[in-house]
């Protein structure tokens, strides 16, 4: 048996080979040889996809259709992301609801697996469910960050979420949102103690309370 037709996970297979399995098949459709023998092929480091899809992961993956209102891509290094779809696009029922295909690569498993939940955080759709909540919480599982995976371990994950045992995110999130509340409510206090000065003389640095609001703000944007 031959399959001629690109498997949805070819992007893991491009990320740790450097092979561009869609150009190598227009190439040989056109009669020419492949680039490369068996012996070239080299892996490097690891890949992780996620399938993003138009469905409810807490309405047993029921499809979600609709038009997306808001639409925030991920990248950086070691990010690549296939995907059909743009702002305003509409996912019909008339077809697959896959969005997109999320890649990840690094030079260890771990690297790839960081990699991917700061991409999952970062992407966001809005307009219709999709199964970037359900991915966010299997990369900050422990049994899939050790590598234990078998058959078994959706029904396993799903069943720690059940009972409310499901991994919780780690503690620097909540150090971070702690700190930037914290660094809100400092500003706010310096606003008014400024108000309430009446001698010119006593009034801080406009520039340093620009400075420290400008800082806030730019934190509060990249988390």
């Amino acid at each position: 048996e031959m399959n001629t037709r690109l498997q949805v996970e070819h992007p893991v297979t491009e990320l740790v080979t450097g092979i561009d399995l869609v150009r190598e098949q227009i190439t040989v459709a056109n009669g020419e040889r492949l680039s490369f023998r068996q012996e070239d092929v080299q892996w490097h480091g690891h890949a992780i996809e996620c399938r993003v899809y138009a469905e409810d992961p807490e309405n047993s993956f029921f499809p979600s259709p609709g038009r997306i209102s808001y639409l925030h891509v991920p990248f950086g290094p070691g990010i690549r992301d296939d995907s059909g779809v743009e702002l305003n696009s509409e996912v019909s029922i008339h077809y697959d609801p896959l969005i997109s295909k999320l890649a990840a690569w690094g030079r260890t498993r771990d690297e790839a697996v960081d990699r991917l939940r700061r991409a999952l955080d970062e992407y966001e759709i809005s307009g219709i469910k999709t199964t970037l909540p359900f991915f966010r919480d299997i990369v900050r599982d422990e049994e899939f960050r050790a590598g234990r995976l078998d058959t078994g371990f959706i029904p396993r994950f799903n069943s720690r979420r059940e009972s409310g045992v499901a991994d919780e995110p780690d503690d620097t999130v909540y150090k971070d949102v702690a700190m930037i509340a914290a660094a809100i409510h400092y500003a706010r206090q310096q606003r008014v103690a400024v108000a309430k000065r009446q001698s010119p003389n006593e009034v801080e640095s406009r520039w340093k309370m620009s400075g420290r609001v400008s800082g806030v703000q730019i934190h509060t944007r990249e988390r």
